[in-house]
């Protein structure tokens, strides 16, 4: 149940309807509202009735949360959750944008990347240290030497790093680079390492697994969500069908679905979803017209010498073309929306 608490309310008040939750066995989250502070209390129904928390000082009302999805759905806040990463607002009135290669492959290929991407403005750098590929004889990342050049970047460039963690046993190392920390498609159900980054204090990127449903992606960012950690993204990337003509099938109906569903913010990673550099950006052009908060896409200076995902990544003058178009098309949209009071 969500508690939403009087404006006047006291601390003496908002101190004692956290007691006798946390007397009844339930954990609860103090959360800002548009006009005060509320309580989240997933799963609290099942211990109070609401009418014993109404009675008490301060509550003004007690809404139950009827979704499966206690803490990621739209029900449980009072508004749409903004995620900063290092000064980039995802979920906030601009287009936020990360960018960089799929791997890092040495210091002068990301040195050259991070040079061009911070010259358009995008702030978030993405690249893979630790890369889990379909064949095992596939580069792999360098590891441990891939996030120290990452930070190398973020130094140079002023850049915040996006990078993935593919296990517990690396996700310590992981946490102390990276200001966003991804969690791959293929990693969605890894309930083990979704609950260790639900402990973080590092915001998350929960891409969206290659056969999942939208229910399932639901719930994979709740096992991070119910572990503490607040600051979740989603993330499209497209998912598996019968269709040949593109790595994946970029799923652009999802991202409206899932922002009426959740108040987390959602971006879209064209690259992965059509794995292919023409493509790339018609598709992220889409996911921006249909209300995606963010772009996370792959370019690399030299796409042919690229040790994974060549094909997909944009050379620096696509990139360029890109950004703009892409921006271009947000504004449009965030115009229309004050224009019409349409949110889209």
């Amino acid at each position: 149940m969500l508690i939403l608490m009087e404006a006047g309310a006291t601390a003496e008040q908002m101190r004692a309807v956290l007691e006798t939750l946390e007397s009844a066995g339930v954990r609860a989250v103090v959360q800002d509202g548009a006009e005060a502070l509320n309580i989240l209390a997933p799963h609290a129904s099942k211990a109070l009735k609401p009418d014993r928390l109404e009675t008490m000082g301060g509550v003004r009302k007690v809404v139950p949360i009827t979704s499966p999805f206690k803490l990621a759905s739209s029900d449980s806040a009072p508004g749409r959750t903004v995620v900063e990463v290092r000064g980039v607002k995802i979920g906030g009135p601009d287009l936020a944008l990360a960018a960089g290669p799929c791997g890092v492959e040495s210091r002068e290929q990301l040195f050259a990347t991070a040079r061009y991407v911070a010259e358009q403005g995008v702030k978030l750098l993405r690249a893979g240290a630790f890369k889990p590929r379909t064949s095992p004889y596939s580069f792999q990342g360098l590891g441990l030497e891939g996030l120290q050049l990452l930070e190398e970047a973020r130094a140079e460039f002023d850049l915040g790093i996006v990078t993935e963690a593919t296990e517990i046993e690396t996700f310590d190392e992981v946490e102390r680079s990276a200001d966003l920390i991804q969690i791959g498609a293929r990693n969605m159900q890894n309930f083990a390492l979704l609950k260790r980054a639900g402990r973080s204090e590092r915001p998350v990127l929960l891409k969206r697994g290659p056969a999942a449903t939208l229910e399932e992606w639901l719930y994979a960012a709740e096992y991070v969500l119910s572990e503490g950690n607040r600051n979740v993204i989603l993330c499209e990337r497209g998912i598996r069908t019968w269709s040949d003509h593109a790595r994946n099938t970029l799923d652009v109906s999802v991202v409206p679905a899932a922002k009426a569903l959740t108040h987390l913010p959602v971006m879209v990673d064209p690259s992965h979803a059509t794995g292919r550099r023409d493509l790339v950006i018609p598709c992220a052009r889409a996911a921006v017209a249909v209300g995606a908060d963010g772009l996370l896409v792959e370019t690399h200076c030299h796409p042919e010498k690229a040790l994974s995902d060549g094909p997909q990544a944009l050379l620096p003058s696509d990139f360029i073309h890109l950004v703009d178009q892409c921006r271009a098309i947000h504004v449009v949209l965030k115009k229309a929306e004050q224009s019409s009071g349409f949110a889209f």
